[in-house]
């Protein structure tokens, strides 16, 4: 389990990589393709994400192993080359079909949204997928166990599937050549999937190949500028809003539903669809470049350099808590996770001057330092215990300097 679970952690420095080399970029070229709070959301979202991934693991090896172990049709499957790219297949087929379906299913577009709620597209959107997204998707690739596939190579090929559609998010590539457009999923089908604009709803949901669209009717071609977003947006940096949105839509309705069939089967139904004693949804009026409606907010002034070196601060926490070779028990990581959940909520506080952003920072930054130290046992550990109370420290100053209430203190 630990290698292939460990995967993430190697290939999360691989994306950072990429992010960091697009931020470069846009900023040298000066090109406007990645605000500063949309960025910080995208980052934090996908380091809760990650704080999943474990879990993700673990029913994959239960459930999957249980299913290789008793109903394989092929006892000793070779992983030669060609088996893996197979395999590679196959993945990609079944997301093809996990995706579409998270488009037209009310449960799984909950699940799936949080992704479509960036209003640009970039290598930091690519990591901006929710909490439940992935455990939803683990439901559906059980039948390549049958076959004959490891456990433990489909949680390592899904990765890797996962990785090349990170590679889709961007502006910066054009258009490739036409044999390429026309087997593989490029950039600019990619963008397609991502707009709003009313011919490019619903399309080009292939990952790898573009071929399952183009088979299955849901292909579009790249033509018009397209709007990025969705229709009914969250509109808010908060990670937790975000990945819940829909789910608290989809309550609502069934809350107020007066039969308990409709209570039920509102979140298996069809996008749009609503209990027989409420209203219809009117209709979507397009969203385009002169009527969208972009988050902003207030956030807190002088804050972009407290974000920036919390984000640094979150990546090696993160990279502490999903690494296998890190030293952290079972608890420790949830420990761990939690005060990742905290960090990227309060990263939001800042982002909209919320009010209760200082209290709880006040809390955050001792009890994040207190349980490093607790969990490494810094104090055998000089260096490492000077960095962690330097950061920590300032920390505490920028907070009660900078983002302290007025009146109080």
């Amino acid at each position: 389990m630990s290698t292939s679970a460990n995967i993430y952690s190697l290939l999360a420095p691989l994306a950072i990589f990429f992010v960091l080399a697009e931020i470069g970029f846009c900023l040298y070229y000066r090109k406007n393709l990645i605000s500063f709070p949309e960025a910080i959301t995208n980052y934090g979202t996908a380091i809760g994400n990650q704080t999943v991934n474990v879990l993700v693991a673990a029913g994959v090896y239960l459930g999957y192993g249980y299913l290789w172990e008793h109903f394989r049709l092929i006892d000793d499957l070779p992983m030669t080359w060609y088996n893996y790219l197979l395999l590679l297949l196959g993945v990609d087929f079944i997301f093809y079909w996990v995706h579409r379906w998270g488009h037209e299913i009310n449960i799984m577009w909950a699940a799936h949204s949080p992704h479509h709620s960036a209003q640009e597209i970039n290598f930091l959107v690519a990591l901006r997928a929710s909490v439940t997204q992935r455990l939803f998707s683990f439901f559906f690739f059980w039948p390549l166990t049958i076959i004959g596939f490891r456990p433990f190579d489909i949680y390592l090929m899904t990765a890797i599937h996962l990785f090349i559609s990170f590679l889709h998010h961007t502006e910066l590539i054009p258009k490739l050549w036409r044999w390429i457009e026309y087997v593989f999923t490029t950039p600019s089908h990619h963008r397609v999937h991502h707009g709003v604009n009313f011919r490019y709803l619903d399309k080009n949901y292939g990952e790898f190949l573009i071929v399952w669209d183009r088979l299955f009717g849901t292909y579009e071609e790249e033509t018009d500028k397209v709007i990025y977003g969705m229709y009914g947006q969250p509109e808010t940096w908060n990670p937790i809003a975000i990945n819940f949105h829909y789910y608290y839509v989809l309550w609502q309705d069934a809350r107020q539903a007066t039969h308990w069939w409709d209570k039920i089967r509102i979140w298996f139904m069809p996008l749009g669809w609503r209990p027989a004693n409420l209203p219809v949804h009117p209709p979507k009026e397009e969203i385009t470049a002169q009527n969208q409606r972009k988050i902003k907010t207030f956030r807190i002034p002088g804050s972009d350099h407290y974000l920036i070196s919390g984000a640094v601060f979150g990546a090696v926490l993160m990279m502490l808590v999903i690494s296998p070779n890190s030293a952290l028990s079972t608890w420790e990581r949830v420990a761990g996770s939690l005060l990742l959940w905290h960090l990227i909520v309060n990263w939001s506080g800042i982002l909209e001057a919320k009010p209760w952003l200082f209290n709880s920072e006040m809390i955050r930054i001792p009890l994040t330092c207190g349980c490093l130290i607790l969990f490494y046992d810094l104090f055998h550990h000089p260096l490492w215990l000077a960095v962690c109370l330097l950061y920590h420290l300032y920390s505490f100053v920028s907070v009660v300097l900078f983002y302290r209430p007025r009146g109080q203190f």
